[in-house]
């Protein structure tokens, strides 16, 4: 089963901390999201392995965009 994590809001990508491949635990900080001046830190929402990530920093993103997949 795959966990997608989604963008909680329109903003700018600053960071990425995470590869494919990579296992992470629930909790676990992925990448950092600046919006309205604050930095914020999307953290996995499940245990897993990144299968995909569909962001880069610098990325533009909207609110519920898919940013990562877990599996």
């Amino acid at each position: 089963m795959s966990t997608e994590i989604l963008s909680p809001m329109p903003g700018t990508i600053i960071e990425i901390q995470v590869k494919a491949g990579d296992e992470v635990v629930e909790g676990q900080e992925l990448l950092v999201l600046e919006a309205m001046k604050m930095e914020n830190p999307i953290v996995a929402t499940a245990d897993g392995k990144i299968k995909e990530i569909n962001v880069k920093v610098d990325d533009k993103v909207a609110t519920k965009q898919v940013m990562l997949v877990i599996e």
